[in-house]
């Protein structure tokens, strides 16, 4: 994986923040880098072999997924709409 993506991606997920307070109480987030590499992970295998809808709805639905089952969230496409447009572009 592309080390300059994974801190880019890390940077928007940072700043948006999608846990909130709870981000201080969970002990390994490093800045949600897992998430950074699952969701790059799943955009590169995914872009390949699916291609129904835009490229930013197809990373909603990714971010969506990859953060709801870490951390037991209940995001909406539409939450992580504008991570997508920013995460697209990387």
């Amino acid at each position: 994986m592309n080390d300059r993506k994974v801190n880019e991606v890390k940077k928007i997920l940072v700043d948006w923040n999608p846990l909130g307070d709870k981000s201080i109480d969970i002990k390994d987030l490093n800045n949600y880098e897992t998430e950074a590499n699952d969701i790059l992970f799943y955009i590169e295998n995914n872009s390949q072999s699916d291609k129904k809808g835009s490229l930013e709805k197809r990373i909603e639905k990714i971010i969506k997924e990859v953060l709801n089952e870490a951390f037991d969230l209940y995001l909406t496409n539409e939450d992580c709409h504008e991570p997508a447009l920013k995460i697209a572009k990387v």
